[in-house]
């Protein structure tokens, strides 16, 4: 979560400005004369519709959810999932004997999960709800670790130092755990037209103190599919060389609730044997308002017991594996929900006419000569493109900018090592944003292009100001 500093001294002088005499009682002369304190406790309750009234109209001042092209979080399910996710709000996940039937639901997650992602014997794949993909990420580096100490208790913590290998377009996740868990972060940079990991510079940063290989299934960079078995069969060859029995984790945020569907013939998970755990997103393609993520792994032996917590919490015993306690159970029942109302039919038309609303808007922007494209939608529904090389009167970021005033939130953002020259815009397709909205937002693309072709130059902006997003 971001860092928030207290407020300042100014922030503290409150101006007590008179507010709406309606925010008040139905009598509008006997209601509030001024506003609340910001930044300190009001010294007295208010009505709740009135608490209700000031939080509201500040939150109008945001983004609009449906019109931001840089989340990948799910931002419309359907008003029956909104109706099961508030009946569920009030239960704490953790209470597995309090809420056994939420319990159950979770449980099922994990064998549909395990049963979509092949894993060789279903049953005995483990798995659990997180509160995203980041914590997923985190629990799957440790058992990474924690089986490479157990492999390496005569060296460690001794002499060897850990490694993970990944590509620089990883997310952040990935650094934050090397950077608590003391852990080498080991990234491949981009290079030329190549803009993630690929499996000759895997093996090659790969040694004897390697706990794993991250391989990504869809860049949040620009949508692109690691080679998952060319990583693993590159691993193969490292082992019988080397004698290096390295795993592989597959970070499939976005994709592995996506390629299963739509690209069934990519082999990329527990087929691959040396594919030890896989994460997601439920809260991206899994079609789940935030925040829920899945972490799986293949069999009992790929997550250390050492590491499951026996909690005797509340009367019950309660294995745990988590970075967080308590968490609402509403996410995951809606994640049961979505699996029960789609299926694999359903799951199949929402994401393949996800991808087609991406490849035909990206083939228009293509088309309009201004942009030239990266990726073109066809793996995950995300697509980046920059300026064309003769464009020289603006740049992405101007178009970002532009695009912010009629409502559109698309990211502009420089590329990792090696490619900090390259800039781009990336705009992600998601369940709601259907070939309408894209027309609109098309429209509003072409309608721009005049007057940033009329400019002078890009505009000049301070390197921290110029985007508003930070991956």
């Amino acid at each position: 979560m971001t860092l928030h500093k207290g407020a300042s001294e100014s922030d503290r002088r409150h101006s007590a400005n008179p507010v709406n005499p309606f925010y008040g009682e139905a009598d509008p002369v006997a209601g509030m004369e001024t506003s609340p304190p910001r930044h300190t406790l009001p010294d007295g309750p208010v009505a709740p519709h009135t608490a209700y009234q000031f939080v509201h109209d500040e939150l109008m001042l945001d983004g609009n959810s449906r019109l931001n092209l840089a989340t990948f979080v799910t931002t419309w399910m359907e008003p029956q999932a909104g109706i099961l996710m508030a009946d569920c709000r009030d239960k704490n996940m953790i209470d597995k004997d309090e809420y056994p039937r939420t319990a159950e639901l979770e449980r099922r997650c994990v064998a549909m999960l395990a049963d979509l992602w092949h894993a060789p014997d279903p049953s005995a794949a483990v798995g659990c709800s997180t509160t995203g993909s980041s914590e997923a990420c985190m629990l799957a580096g440790m058992a990474l670790k924690r089986r490479w100490m157990q492999r390496n208790a005569d060296r460690y913590p001794g002499s060897a130092r850990p490694n993970l290998v990944m590509g620089a377009n990883v997310q952040v996740c990935w650094e934050k755990f090397c950077n608590f868990w003391e852990v080498e972060a080991r990234q491949v940079p981009m290079e030329g037209d190549r803009f993630h990991l690929d499996a000759a510079s895997a093996a090659e940063l790969c040694d004897e103190n390697t706990i794993g290989v991250v391989a990504i299934l869809g860049s949040t960079f620009d949508g692109s599919y690691e080679p998952v078995a060319e990583i693993c069969a590159a691993l193969d060859e490292v082992q019988q060389k080397q004698g290096w029995d390295i795993p592989v984790h597959v970070d499939g945020a976005s994709g592995a609730m996506f390629a299963p569907f739509v690209d069934p013939e990519l082999v990329w998970d527990f087929r691959l044997p040396r594919v030890a755990s896989i994460n997601t997103s439920g809260h991206k393609y899994g079609l789940v308002y935030p925040g829920v993520g899945w972490a799986l792994w293949r069999d009992a032996g790929a997550l250390p017991e050492e590491l499951v917590f026996r909690v005797n919490y509340l009367g019950g015993d309660m294995p745990t594996f988590a970075l967080n306690f308590s968490r609402p159970g509403a996410q995951v029942a809606a994640q049961y929900y979505t699996f029960l109302r789609l299926g694999r039919d359903g799951y199949r038309a929402v994401q393949q006419a996800t991808r087609d609303v991406a490849c035909s808007t990206a083939e228009r922007i293509g088309s309009l000569g201004d942009f030239t494209l990266l990726t073109r939608g066809d793996q995950l529904p995300v697509f980046a493109f920059t300026t064309a090389a003769d464009v020289k009167a603006f740049d992405v970021f101007d178009v970002s900018r532009r695009l912010k005033e009629r409502g559109w939130l698309v990211p502009a953002y420089t590329f990792p090592p090696h490619r900090e020259d390259l800039s781009v815009l990336r705009v992600v397709c998601r369940n709601g944003f259907s070939q309408d909205l894209a027309d609109l937002f098309l429209a509003d693309l072409e309608a721009l292009l005049p007057e940033l072709r009329a400019q002078p130059r890009p505009l000049d902006r301070p390197e921290s100001m110029a985007t508003a997003f930070h991956h």
